[in-house]
């Protein structure tokens, strides 16, 4: 009950607050909202995006470095208690997990036993579809207004194609996932990292499978039940954690931090944070992410939000998502 009272306080703040770096930004988060739940597959006791996924316990341990980044509670030493959830983007909940064309998520939560939870929410491609607000609400509505028995070009081909890194990214995320345990996930969003001295770095989130990145052939995609992701995970789960290195790319001068869509050059400096470790999938699964929400700027004493406009847009419209479902 304490869980479930936090849940509607932070939601309480986002709904409140919404994302107030700009004046219509509210209205634009509601408008993102209004859209996504006209996409097709998307159910109102579900999430609006990512609305299949599974819950797990893990726990995370910090590196000897993370504390040097930033007096944040859970990179001080010590494995603290983590709950994370992989989920499948599309809102369709019932969507088959090899569908092509479906870029999975993963959210976690860290709960230090001396510190404020916080989050993280990262997407399996390193660069965001796009790169402002209003680009997110037009790729949204020309997904709606697509209808397939249309000719060609229809309204989400004509926005990819006038929109090189859209493109890229729908490319790059048609492979299915041969497992949630082989599958690297970005934050794309940048974040302010500060250490107990005052020192202020930019950088994103990297989340590295120690199996390695691993994809499907498409015969072997199709010969997959519709629901393997969360089967293998628990079958692999079965001879031992499943481990994942987190890393910080730092940004240098001039690197942009205000647009999700651009990626950082790889020779930009990296810091390992520590490891996650996923132990077990919550003994009921559907019933705990009915109640669970992620929220980007759900941030601790040593994390600070960065000029991208996209973690405080994503919060609102998550809180007016979350708020919708807990009616059905």
């Amino acid at each position: 009950m304490q869980r479930i009272a936090g849940v509607g306080l932070l939601v309480a703040a986002a709904l409140s607050t919404g994302v107030a770096r700009a004046a219509d930004d509210k209205s634009l988060s509601q408008q993102i909202f209004e859209t996504m739940i006209q996409v097709h597959g998307a159910n109102p006791a579900f999430r609006a995006a990512h609305a299949k996924g599974v819950v797990c316990d893990g726990t995370f341990t910090p590196s000897k470095d993370a504390a040097s980044l930033s007096k944040a509670a859970h990179f001080q030493g010590g494995a603290i208690p983590i709950t994370v959830r992989f989920s499948n983007a599309s809102p369709d909940p019932f969507i088959a997990d090899n569908a092509a064309g479906n870029p999975h998520g993963m959210a976690v939560r860290f709960r230090p036993p001396n510190g404020r939870e916080t989050d993280i929410v990262v997407l399996s491609h390193n660069g965001f579809i796009v790169g402002t607000p209003e680009d997110f609400l037009a790729v949204q509505k020309a997904i709606v207004a697509t209808d397939p028995s249309k000719p060609h070009p229809w309204p989400i081909e004509a926005f990819i194609g006038s929109h090189p890194l859209a493109a890229k990214f729908v490319q790059e995320t048609q492979a299915t996932r041969a497992s949630y345990g082989a599958t690297a996930f970005f934050s794309n969003d940048a974040f302010i990292f500060v250490n107990k001295d005052g020192v202020k770095q930019a950088g994103r989130y990297k989340i590295l499978p120690a199996a390695g990145v691993q994809t499907l052939s498409d015969a072997d995609a199709k010969a997959k039940s519709p629901n393997f992701l969360a089967d293998e995970l628990k079958t692999r789960l079965a001879s031992g954690p499943v481990n994942y290195r987190v890393i910080i790319q730092l940004a240098n001068a001039g690197d942009p931090t205000n647009d999700p869509s651009l990626v950082w050059p790889e020779d930009r400096k990296t810091i390992e944070l520590g490891t996650i470790s996923i132990a077990s999938v919550v003994a009921d699964s559907d019933t705990a992410q009915k109640t669970l929400v992620f929220f980007p700027t759900n941030l601790t004493d040593g994390i600070e939000l960065s000029d991208d406009p996209f973690p405080a847009l994503r919060t609102s419209v998550y809180a007016l998502s979350f708020a919708r479902r807990q009616q059905h």
